[in-house]
This record gives structure tokens, sequence and C-alpha cells, in this order.
């Protein structure tokens, strides 16, 4: 054996074992103690559709998101305009996404040089001026409300990300459809609702001081003062409540400080409040603000609102120092986990609604592994007795070749923990029935040198050289399309993307070059004295 076919040879079967290494651990179980420390121990990750579990379609209320910003452009306006003196301006929200500036007409020349020169990013869409004063209706530019959509969608994307990663769902796939769309697929998990819950919660936390001079019942009657909102919560089991009426609180409008200070959120138990609480632990911004509010407001009561609603509002003992704050509430441990979950995750910027919901049991993804082993099998027998019966020996170097191209195939689906979906076995399928169309161009090749009069060795050569354009050209277009159906593709078209454009890559190495190796040695043995073809 020549040096030349000896390496590569010896390249194959380093490459062969890596497989058998990589596929393994699908087929053994369990595996020896000392497999996992030093070798791969993953198994192939199924899809969605192979194991069962949830499909969310989430649209992201965008508008919400602008809303939003509007509205800290808003206290901005009035913070600015009070840092500079401007005195008698209103700023309010009008028709969702509008500022309405309202300014006497000795500050109209300073309001508008504020505007210009601070809020670079507000159109004036129109003015009006009457009895001495002059309105100003304000509206965010194209650009800058198409960037915060896109950003109300990113942000929403990763936070979803972070939350799903913690609730602990293995290979889930998570990306953005559309303009203002999530696409959700949780392997595996079979309690929508709970996965829903997490996964929908705009998770907004506030702390707002409680007014404990006004009269709750006729805020609920008549409104509440001005500066004053009602929120309600749920009497606390540990105040001798049932932990499922509703209990009112008059809080003032003002946010005191949000959740975007916290660090971390940890579930712990509790013995006197007869149940488990959330701790957060804020950063070092968020600790300097937390003390200087209860310092601030010792013996009144801060509530803490999630979501509009009051989770707990304990009463400021003194000075709360070192960046903790609690939780407190009539949960259970799932709860309190899950809303441990939300808030270290983050919020979401805005809310989220499920436009479509499916959800697959494990029993039919068991059908659709078995009758895609089936269409594998039946597939590939077909193509197995064609090959030899039509080309004999050569149709049997061929199925070699076939069967070492499944096995990296699947083994390079193993070792970059792809996702197997039922697209991906079609996918897979499909290889095996176009994998020997490299070797059917060889074949022929070298059926017509040998019919010209060609030798045996001569003709192997010839017919590699000829057929090799053919191959390449065919499987490189291939390749392309799998790409572009990668790139702008969903879901189950990226799973069968995935296995095809791999499956095109293992079937020219097998076809083209493995079989070689075989003619390659009997023609330096001097064995090749008749090829069966």
């Amino acid at each position: 054996m020549r040096r030349g076919v000896l390496a590569r040879f010896i390249m194959f079967a380093v490459a062969a074992l890596a497989a058998i290494i990589y596929l393994l651990p699908n087929f053994v179980d369990p595996l020896p103690s000392w497999w996992s420390s030093i070798l791969p121990s993953e198994k192939i990750h199924l899809g969605l559709d192979l194991q069962g579990g949830t499909h969310l379609v989430l649209e992201v209320q965008v508008d919400k998101a602008v809303e939003h910003n509007i509205e800290r452009v808003r206290n901005d306006l009035l913070n600015l305009f009070r840092e500079r003196g401007l005195s008698n301006i209103s700023v309010e929200r009008v028709q969702g996404t509008q500022l309405q500036v309202r300014a006497p007409a000795e500050s109209v020349d300073r309001v508008r040089g504020v505007l210009k020169g601070d809020f670079p990013n507000l159109t004036v869409v129109n003015t009006q001026t009457t009895a001495g004063t002059t309105e100003f209706f304000l509206t965010l530019s194209k650009e800058e409300l198409r960037a915060v959509r896109d950003f109300a969608v990113d942000q929403s994307l990763e936070t979803i990300r972070n939350r799903i990663d913690q609730f602990g769902v293995s290979e889930p796939i998570i990306q953005r459809q559309g303009q203002q769309d999530i696409l959700i697929q949780l392997p595996g998990i079979q309690d929508p609702d709970r996965a829903k819950e997490i996964i929908g919660k705009t998770a907004l936390l506030e702390f707002k001081l409680v007014d404990d001079n006004a009269d709750v019942e006729s805020a609920i009657r008549t409104g509440p003062p001005p500066g004053r909102q009602v929120l309600y919560g749920y009497g606390d089991k540990g105040e001798g409540g049932s932990g499922t009426a509703r209990t009112a609180y008059v809080v003032e409008s003002r946010t005191l400080m949000t959740g975007e200070y916290i660090a971390d959120a940890r579930v712990r138990p509790s013995t006197q409040l007869q149940g488990p609480y959330v701790e957060l632990i804020l950063n070092a911004s968020g600790s300097r603000l937390f003390e200087q509010i209860t310092g601030a407001n010792v013996r009144r009561r801060l509530a803490i609102v999630l979501d509009n609603r009051v989770y707990s509002a304990p009463v400021i003992q003194e000075r709360i120092g070192g960046g903790r704050a609690s939780i407190t509430g009539s949960f259970d441990i799932k709860e309190a986990r899950d809303l441990a979950i939300v808030l270290r995750a983050g919020a979401l910027p805005a809310p989220v609604e499920i436009v479509e919901e499916r959800t697959v049991g494990p029993s039919l993804g068991q059908d659709s592994i078995r009758q895609g082993v089936n269409s594998f099998i039946v597939g590939g027998a077909l193509v197995i007795v064609f090959m030899i019966a039509y080309y004999k020996g050569a149709g049997v170097v061929a199925v070699v070749a076939l069967l070492f191209n499944v096995m990296f195939l699947i083994a390079i689906l193993a070792g970059f923990q792809a996702v197997l979906t039922l697209p991906g076995i079609a996918g897979i399928v499909l290889t095996v029935g176009m994998a020997v169309d490299a070797n059917v161009l060889i074949n022929e090749r070298i059926r017509e040198e040998l019919r010209a009069g060609r030798a045996p060795r001569s003709a192997v050569e010839a017919g590699y050289q000829n057929a090799l354009p053919a191959i390449l050209d065919s499987n490189v277009t291939t390749f392309l399309s799998g790409v572009i159906l990668f790139q702008f593709g969903t879901g189950p078209i990226k799973g069968f993307a995935v296995t095809l454009c791999v499956g095109i890559l293992t079937t020219v190495i097998t076809a083209v070059y493995l079989t070689r190796i075989y003619y390659d040695y009997r023609a330096n043995s001097r064995k090749l004295a008749r090829v069966s073809i």
C-alpha cells in the first residue's frame, strides 16, 4: 500500500472512530462511569415534533413599547424644563403616542431651544397659539419609531430566551418571525399553561408608597385622589388572610424604583411567613437608591408591585442598606420559583400576546420517529438492492460508502448538538436517495472508458476525473439552496436544510474519496485486472 493510500485510509479510520464515539451514547445506556469525564456523552436532541412539547407564536405589542417610550420622554421633558428654570409648562401625553407641550408666550423660544437641542428625536407635527399660550404637538421621528419597535422585539426575544433557559428546557427554539412575532418551541414541555405564564409575564416591578390616609372605599367608588391610583393584591396568609381574597390599596402614582436595578432574585424558605418568599438582590445603584427611599419614608408602607398587582406592602421600620429586599405573599414553592425566574431574567419591554398555540403529545412524536425510521429503512433497502443488482461489485463499494455516509451525517449532527426534527429525518432519507448519484456518475464514466477499450486502471482514473466536475456542480447548487433555506426559513425548514447541507458534504467525501481508496489500493497491489461493474 503506497503512502498516499495509507494516509487516506488512516484519515477515514480516525473519522469513523470519532463518529462511533459520538453515536455510542445514543445506543448504549448506561455508559461507563468514566465515559462522560473524557468522551462525549450527549445524545442527539429530538425536536418538538419527535418528542412532543409546546409550540407558541407570540406577537409583541410594539405600540405599547412606543407609549412607554413616550411616557419616559415626557418625564425627561418635565425634569429638564424644571432644571432650566422654565415654569408654568405642562407636558401631557395625548392620542397614545403624541406629547402636548403648553408654554406661555415668554417661554416659547426657550422651549423651542430645549426641544431642538436636547430632543432631536422628537418631531413637531403641529403648533397652535391661543390666548397667549403656545401648544406644541410632538411625536417620535420615523427613524426613532422604527428603532423603538425593533428594540422592543429584540429585547423581548432576549428576555424570553433568558426565562426559558432558567425554566430548564433542553434545546428550545426561540427566534424572530416576521416584523413583530416570536416563534417558541419547547420540546418536552407538556404543561403549556405554566410555560405561557412565565414567558408572557411582563414582570414590570415597581416600588410605590401606600397612602394610608386615603379612604380606600371612597377611592374605589368615586376614583382615587389626584396623583393616586387603586391597585389590588391578595390577602397574605401570614396576616390571617385566606390568600385568595382581593385587597385594595391606594398608592401614589409616582414610581420610586423599578426592577431595572435587580441583580438577582432567589427563593428563600421562611417558617415565620408560613411559606417561601423571594429575596431581591440589588445592584450598586439600586442599593443606594433603596437606602435613600427607605430612609426618607420610615413608618410608611412600601408597596411592591408586579404587573400592577401588589404582592406585599410592608411597613418600613428603618433605613434599609445592603441592597436586599423581599417580596412576600401567599406563595407555594412553584409560584415563588416562577416569580424569581421572571425577575431574574428581566422585564419585557412590551406586553406579548399569544397568536398561535399547539401542544404535541409524546405519542405522536413516537409515531413520527417510527414512521421516519421505517421510511429510512425502506428507502435505503431499495437503493442498496438497485446498486448491487445493476453495478455488481462497484455497487457493493457504493453501498459501503453509503453506510459510512449515513454514519458520518448522524455523528456530525450529534457532535454539533443539532436538534433532529421530522423534516430533518426527511432530509436524511433524501440524502440516502441522492447519495449514490455521485457513484452512478462515476460508474457510468468507468463503463464508458472500459467499452472504449481502456485498461481497468486507466478507466477508473478517467471515470473519477471526468465525473468530478458534474458531481461538484450538482452538489454545490443543492448546497447553496440548503443555505438559502436555512437563512430565510423557520423551524422545520431549517431542520431540513441542516441535514441536507451536512448530507451533501458527507456524500461528496464518501462517494468520491472513500471509494477511490478501494480502487487505488487494488491498483497499487496489482489486483485491478478487471472491474466488476
